[in-house]
Formats: C-alpha cells, structure tokens, sequence
C-alpha cells in the first residue's frame, strides 16, 4: 500500500480509500442493495489487511446502520489511531424541520449522532456531502469549526459542488480564522470528466486533496456495456447518471476493455490507474461488494499507464451534463 498526505493537511491516508455505501442494513433507507453486517464484515477486514486505512461513510446511508456497521468492525479490527474515518452531514435523517441540511442546528446535533453510531470520540474528516443553498454558507463554517474546536472533528471536506461554492466556503473560513476544507470528494471516472474544467485546478492550485467517488462509475467501466449487475439493475439514481450519454460512453468502455486486454489485467486496474495518475487526486473511494473488487484497487496503484493508453482512454469522452451535484 502507498500512503500520502491529503492534501496540504498533515493527515496520512492510503492512496485507496474504502467507501462504505455498500455496507448497511438493506430494510433501512437507501440504498436497498446493501450488504448486512455479517456479509459486510470480511471487506473491511480484508481492507485492513492490504494497507487501507481510509474508509468513508455518511450518515444517510443506510438510515445510519452504514455507521453503524462501519464502527463496530473497525473497533473490533483496528486500533482507533491506526485508521481514517470519515463521514458526511446534509442529506435528510428525520421527517420535519431541522431534520436535514447545513444549519448550526443541524450540524451539532448530526455530528453527536454519527459519533454515537460510529462509536468514536471523533471523526477523522466530517465532509458536507452536497451544497445548503438555504443556509448561510457562513453559518455552516462556525458550526464545522466549532465541530473541530470542541474535539469531535479532526479535519473538514466537502462533496459535490460547483468550484465557485467550494471557494467561497474556505475563503469564508479564511476571513473569519476558521478551519478550512482540506479535500474534495466529487464525481469523476472516465465517463465524467467534468471536474478537470474548474474543480481539479483550483484543488491543485489550493493544496486540496481530492477523493473522487465513483471512480468506476458504478460499475460501468468494469463490464461490457449492455451487461447488467445487480446493483445496476436496482440503482435507479445510477440509471440516471447513464441514460442521456450512452453511445459516447460506451465507446469508452470499449477503450478501457481494448487497453486492459492487451495488459492483461482486469478492466477496473485501468480505470482505477487513470485516476490514480492525476497528480491532484489523493485516494479514490472504491466501493467493494465481491473479493476481487478489494485486491484490484489495491493491484491498480502498479498499474502506470503510458502517454498513449491515456491518450486512447480519454479520445472518445464527449462533454457531459453537470451531474452529482
């Protein structure tokens, strides 16, 4: 395993991160193709095993057995000091007012929650998962950073957002002597490559670790494109991500299935290498769901793709929608 800071924060983190939608209660909230505790629990110990010591979660999914799920392994498995936890705050938890959102209120109260979910006195990242239009950005900064001052927040990221909001929060923070975000978690793979317009320059030029999600978009850059899987099948938010640009992706699943045939290597180690190879992104959070899915992430980091495969890996992308936002 490789390790690196991320970002300009001192934190070290594996250069693959762990992501943990999969592992939740399936009666529970979304999503419904998740793996239960016993099923989920080999994966985050195989995951210790290789080196990863960065796992993400939030508390939306899975109505919070994600966390759940996720603290009482890594309590079991790993001393706390040895792993990076990080979740996320904004997406709805309860019915009615303040049950969602970015407000102060809202904050405090969603960080004590995760913190009892997850069974820890801190969390190593707390990330806003979207953008709260209808919270003044400046009121969520104090609260995050009251979050960090009163010792239950390590460090602050942020999710999802047009790179002109992402630098109105930190200079927010700035202004103030705030704590700032120190990483992005966005949407990108070869299928979406929209962030290399404003988001990934203004994170490299500002010393922002970037923690892509979805770096295999769902799955699609791992399999011909017509065959199915059954999370494609029950992922109707993924059905929208790949229903208005299909001829021009398919024909980069086709690049990415041409360079892993003449590698000789499993279709994911090439779209994993890809991101990996973008000297702004930190880890990417790769979600695991069968065996192989782990030990291919981690075998993509020796995976280093010449000029040329890049090249025919990126010539068929065609601009897309801004979507995850």
């Amino acid at each position: 395993m490789e390790y690196t800071k991320l970002g300009r924060s001192g934190l070290e983190v594996s250069r693959i991160c762990l992501g943990c939608m999969s592992y939740g209660d399936p009666e529970r909230g979304y999503p419904t193709w998740t793996l239960n505790e016993e099923q989920s629990r080999p994966f985050l110990k195989r995951a210790l095993e290789l080196g990863i010591n960065f796992f993400d979660t939030a508390n939306f999914y899975s109505d919070g057995s994600s966390e759940e799920i996720v603290g009482r392994a890594l309590k079991e498995l790993a001393r706390r000091d040895e792993v990076v936890i990080a979740t996320k705050v904004y997406f709805r938890m309860r019915p009615g007012p303040n049950g969602s959102g970015l407000s102060r209120k809202a904050i405090l109260a969603e960080i004590d929650n995760s913190l009892r979910r997850l069974g820890t006195d801190y969390v190593d990242l707390y990330q806003i998962h979207r953008w709260d239009s209808k919270t003044p950005i400046d009121e969520t900064m104090e609260a995050l950073h009251d979050t960090v001052k009163a010792g239950k927040v390590r460090y602050l990221g942020a999710s999802s957002m047009y790179a002109w909001q992402f630098l109105k929060a930190n200079h927010v923070a700035e202004r103030h002597g705030w704590t700032r975000f120190v990483s992005m978690q966005n949407y990108l793979n070869l299928l979406y490559r929209e962030e290399e317009r404003e988001m990934l320059p203004l994170c490299q030029a500002e010393g922002i670790g970037v923690i892509p999600w979805s770096p295999l978009a769902k799955g699609r850059l791992t399999r011909d494109w017509d065959e199915q899987s059954a999370r494609s099948e029950a992922d109707e938010v993924g059905k929208r991500f790949f229903a208005t640009m299909a001829d021009a992706d398919r024909k980069v699943v086709e690049a990415v299935a041409q360079v892993a045939a003449e590698r000789g290597v499993p279709r994911a180690q090439v779209a994993l290498a890809w991101v990996l190879q973008k000297g702004v992104v930190t880890a990417p959070i790769v979600g695991a769901t069968k065996p192989h899915h782990l030990e291919d992430a981690v075998a993509s980091l020796a995976v280093k793709l010449t000029p040329d495969e890049v090249a025919r890996l990126e010539e068929p992308y065609v601009p897309h929608p801004v979507m995850g936002i």
